[in-house]
């Protein structure tokens, strides 16, 4: 069974958006609010898109492609759960990587990603302050290939745009073509 998650940005949903840009390609239609569609039991209760949605995304939690068992297992130990009552601040940011990408054999892709770009060192940097989980899209139609999504307490905001700054500077980043960074904000439960 595939748990497909579902962002959808419209007028409603426990998540506000405070910014949102392109640094690559086309935008997003402008939401106020984003809601986050989660299969029944992973992380709490489910929630549907509201009836003023403006789009959708969808992706599924899949099996590790670049990560070696090694760097699995350390991500494994450091990395915190999503939906920490802390973690008021989130981003959410779609990615489509070019055709030349994709038309490289997975060990050379793999050599990109983790051997030239260092990509899980990097992430593995930045854990256990900032929670991550990875979506894959492209082998659903959607217009994305990857909807990476990061939880943090406020006080990690500057950690977040040195993460994000530093996976933009590897030759990895020079294969996407398209990039939408959605920054969002949720009050504290209480």
């Amino acid at each position: 069974m595939i748990d497909l998650i579902e962002f959808a940005g419209g007028d409603a949903g426990p998540w506000r958006v405070t910014r949102a840009e392109s640094p690559l390609g086309e935008r997003l239609p402008s939401a106020t609010r984003l809601s986050v569609s989660l299969p029944i039991g992973n992380m709490g209760q489910r929630t549907g898109p509201s009836t003023g949605t403006i789009w959708r995304l969808r992706g599924v939690v899949s099996n590790l492609r670049y990560t070696t068992s090694n760097e699995a297992q350390r991500l494994r130990a450091v990395q915190p759960p999503l939906d920490r009552p802390s973690a008021t601040r989130a981003a959410l940011i779609p990615i489509r990587k070019s055709a030349r990408w994709w038309e490289l054999a997975q060990d050379e892709r793999r050599a990109i990603f983790e051997e030239t770009s260092h990509h899980t060192s990097i992430g593995l940097g930045y854990l256990p302050a900032i929670a991550r989980r990875l979506h894959h899209s492209r082998d659903l139609g959607e217009p994305f290939d990857f909807l990476t999504w990061f939880e943090f307490p406020p006080e990690h905001e500057v950690a977040f745009e040195a993460l994000v700054a530093a996976l933009r500077a590897t030759r990895e980043w020079t294969f996407v073509e398209r990039e939408v960074d959605i920054r969002l904000t949720r009050d504290a439960p209480g």
